[in-house]
């Protein structure tokens, strides 16, 4: 997709998601979760924030095989009452905080594909690169109370590779209200057929080539997740942050010959500087 359609987009998102601001009683971010970043310190306007992210995880969905892979971190952000605007990497989006207690998101972003050289043992070899695409994701979370100690969420992606449906639950820990301590969610993955078979599937001409056995994944029950987010403000203009991810795959996919582990994994820790 060019910039121009994301520009487009974005301006589009501005003028429907626009009413007037909600009282933020003194909360710097829009929400306090450590998972959602927010670089505006409260105020409406533009922020950036750059930095570096290590992660050590999983070389594909599915993989025994594990490696280290440095990312680029932060945000173009623009704020104006109870949304914020975002440029993130290959992400394009919005967000906007509506009675305290609900928070709505909407995202497009480009999912990169598999490739056969991601893995090196060659355990891909003979089934081809997955294709990239785009994708858009509508996410709805709902906060017990007004503070997010407690919260309910539910997402859903859509694209060129089929569609995927997420429900989680999740708990904030500490007491700040700059985005900044620790949070635990647990979530439910659901996929259609295209996608189960796009990331776990085997057809003929890939069983011929690769010599693993014609595999076809039906649509229903993906995976059960763990998530474990933490973010630090060290000062005014720097802030360090973490992740821990552990998903368990249901027994469809572990049934997959792609499927060499019956678990996703990765570690993540990074920094980034406010300006």
């Amino acid at each position: 997709m060019k910039k121009s359609t994301y520009l487009l987009l974005a301006m589009a998102m501005q003028a429907v998601f626009s009413p007037p601001a909600l009282a933020q009683d003194g909360r710097t971010a829009l929400v306090p979760l450590p998972s959602l970043d927010d670089f505006t310190r409260g105020e409406d306007g533009w922020a950036f924030g750059l930095g570096l992210g290590v992660e050590y995880e999983t070389a594909y969905e599915g993989s025994d095989e594990f490696g280290v892979e440095v990312d680029p971190a932060g945000a173009i952000q623009w704020r104006q009452g109870d949304n914020i605007f975002y440029w993130a990497g290959e992400a394009l989006g919005w967000r906007g905080l509506r009675s305290d207690t609900w928070l709505f998101e909407a995202t497009v972003a480009f999912e990169e594909g598999r490739e056969e050289a991601d893995s090196d043992d060659g355990r891909l070899d003979g089934l081809g690169d997955t294709e990239e695409g785009t994708e858009l994701v509508l996410q709805a979370r709902r906060a017990f109370d007004a503070d997010w100690r407690y919260w309910l969420d539910g997402r859903l992606i859509t694209g060129d590779n089929g569609n995927l449906g997420l429900f989680g639950a999740g708990r904030r820990f500490g007491n700040q209200n700059d985005g900044s301590g620790s949070e635990l969610g647990v979530v439910a993955v659901f996929h259609d057929s295209e996608r189960a078979n796009r990331d776990f599937g085997i057809n003929a001409r890939q069983s011929a080539a690769s010599g693993l056995s014609e595999t076809d994944v039906g649509s229903g029950f993906r995976s059960i997740g763990l998530n474990y987010t933490y973010r630090n403000t060290i000062n005014e203009n720097w802030q360090i942050f973490g992740e821990v991810l552990y998903e368990y795959f249901g027994s469809d996919i572990q049934d997959s010959p792609i499927a060499r582990s019956n678990f996703e994994a990765e570690a993540g820790v990074g920094f980034i500087y406010l300006f």
